[in-house]
């Protein structure tokens, strides 16, 4: 009789990693035990109050998880993208949702095209003062004309000597207000002068510089607690080596933040979506009417514990994506399908927490309902759920491009 094989043994390792539900609970309870000293009252203050939550950034900071992803020879921690996943998860399951999340969301994904694309020069130069926290980055690609069309972006950089003019405006840009320098895509050479549309454009981590870049908060439904912008930039020098890769490569250079964006993206919503399904399952069990809890009928139960299995779904596909980046295999398809599973699933577990409290679930005192706001960015950032479904549709499925 064949043995039977011990698990991890003769398996494809990718496949074993996304079996995992939690393959780095060190880092789940190391930041699990950052994020007890922050009560669900800090976060609706941070939100209501529209305060950016400094306290924890700095807390998590000092304990060295900003550099969960930077290379280890640079002082960083090197751990890959499946521990910076399980660690914005748990930040996010902690009740913070994406107030808490956003902290530290730019330091995961927006280097990484630094990582794969950056001179050692720039490497040494860029990304220590990111790794310890003295420098913050945003993420500057969306323009209000062009939306996800990121080829016809207007935002121009003109070269004249050893420096780049760049002029131009980006819209979402969150963080940009308490930013010192932006992740920034350009056109350098005419749309029209090009092989193809993805040709011309140029990646820059440009500086912040007030005296050519204004920033204007954008009053938004939820995630109060740090501003998204409109960016406006007059001729803003930008030296040579400050570009990042070859001048007119910049899109490609640019999908090594993209994927890993979409599976950052993934994990805090699968976060989000836990923190919502807990505090409905112990309101649940803890409210009584008619003489009974209300988790005992199964109009209550059901729907919750539907959610859960959709969560559970999601996780699965996020850590599967963030194990093919690891891996440096080709992620693009599980990174937009865990970002599209994770929307669903936890707008969805929110929805039915607000549900599960009633009235009381209207009721900022509760919680339920901050979530539930947050809870919708997914859905439409970074990619919108219909182009996710296009993506798939042409990538995976082979069929004939409809835009």
């Amino acid at each position: 009789m064949k043995k039977d094989i011990p698990y991890g043994e003769g398996r494809d390792p990718l496949v074993t990693t996304a079996m995992e539900l939690d393959p780095h609970p060190e880092i789940r309870e190391a930041v699990a035990r950052i994020c007890a000293g922050f009560d669900l009252d800090y976060w609706r203050r941070c939100d209501e109050e529209g305060r950016f939550a400094r306290e924890f950034f700095e807390a998590i900071r000092d304990a060295g998880f900003l550099s969960i992803i930077m290379p280890a020879e640079l002082g960083g921690a090197g751990l890959g993208m499946q521990a910076a996943a399980v660690m914005v998860r748990t930040i996010a399951e902690a009740g913070g949702g994406w107030t808490a999340a956003s902290t530290v969301h730019a330091y995961i994904f927006g280097p990484m095209s630094i990582v794969a694309h950056g001179s050692p020069e720039q490497r040494a130069r860029m990304l220590p003062p990111l790794i310890s926290g003295r420098e913050r980055p945003c993420f500057g690609v969306t323009e209000p004309s062009t939306g996800l069309d990121t080829t016809r972006i207007r935002t121009r950089a003109v070269r004249r000597g050893d420096t780049y003019y760049i002029t131009g405006q980006k819209v979402w840009t969150t963080g940009a207000a308490i930013a010192d320098r932006i992740l920034l895509l350009a056109r350098t050479t005419p749309i029209e002068e090009t092989a193809r549309p993805v040709d011309g454009l140029s990646l820059f981590f440009a500086p912040m510089d007030p005296r050519h870049v204004t920033v204007r908060p954008i009053p938004k439904h939820g995630l109060g607690s740090i501003a998204s912008c409109e960016v406006f930039i007059e001729e803003l020098p930008v030296p040579v080596q400050d570009r990042i890769g070859e001048e007119g490569r910049g899109f490609r250079c640019l999908l090594d933040s993209l994927n890993p964006e979409r599976i950052m993206v993934a994990a805090e919503t699968v976060g989000i979506g836990r923190a919502a399904l807990g505090l409905a399952a112990r309101y649940a069990k803890e409210r009584e009417v008619f003489g009974r809890k209300i988790g005992q009928n199964q109009a209550i139960q059901h729907p919750l514990a539907q959610s859960w299995m959709e969560l559970e779904a999601a996780n699965l596909m996020t850590m599967k994506a963030a194990a093919l980046y690891d891996a440096k295999q080709p992620c693009g398809a599980e990174a937009n399908a865990a970002k599209f599973l994770a929307a669903e699933a936890a707008n969805k577990a929110c929805r039915q927490a607000m549900i599960t409290h009633g009235g009381y679930g209207y009721a900022k005192e509760y919680h339920v309902e901050r979530l539930a706001r947050e809870s919708m960015i997914p859905v439409l950032a970074p990619v919108g759920q219909a182009l996710v479904l296009s993506y798939i549709a042409e990538r995976v499925l082979d069929l004939p491009k409809s835009y």
